[in-house]
């Protein structure tokens, strides 16, 4: 019986839910990720699911740290609106750079308010600051191949 272990691509069914049980992500579309410290899924996660066959069910309870970070209000900015661009809604992402010695690179801020000509932008993941509720069922398994191991992901379908 195959086994989920090192270089192993894993597919699971999932959902995602908040401590109280209020349901944050439904897992629409399964997660596919190659097994063995590749980042593909979050380490408490992959810990759980090591050994596992398939049908096995694991559930897992994600601290912040574990999942999406703390909160970080240094990714809060407030911007005159006329910079950003048009037309701005509520709940639309921004792409930005940050310079705050962050992540280097392109950040994600996400339009939480606008009034008086200023918009409040997010840059934290929404899930960020939450305790989560992790629960997957493993439905495959196969061997990684040599080029899914070289780019440290499954490629194709």
């Amino acid at each position: 019986m195959t086994q989920v272990g090192k270089n192993k691509v894993v597919t699971l069914s999932y959902n995602l839910t908040d401590p109280d049980g209020n349901m944050l992500d439904e897992g629409n579309e399964p997660i596919v990720y190659l097994h063995g410290g590749y980042d593909g899924v979050f380490i408490p996660i992959e810990d759980a699911l090591d050994g596992k066959t398939i049908g096995e069910t694991v559930t897992v309870k994600l601290q912040p740290n574990d999942a999406f970070g703390e909160y970080n209000f240094d990714l809060l900015l407030v911007e005159p609106v006329e910079n950003l661009p048009q037309p701005l809604n509520v709940g639309m992402m921004i792409e930005g750079d940050t310079d705050e010695g962050l992540e280097e690179g392109a950040v994600f801020y996400t339009v939480t308010e606008i009034a008086d000509g200023k918009a409040v932008l997010d840059g934290n993941h929404p899930l960020s600051g939450m305790a989560l509720v992790f629960i997957g069922t493993i439905k495959a398994i196969r061997p990684a191949t040599a080029g899914e191991i070289t780019a440290r992901e499954p490629l194709g379908s």
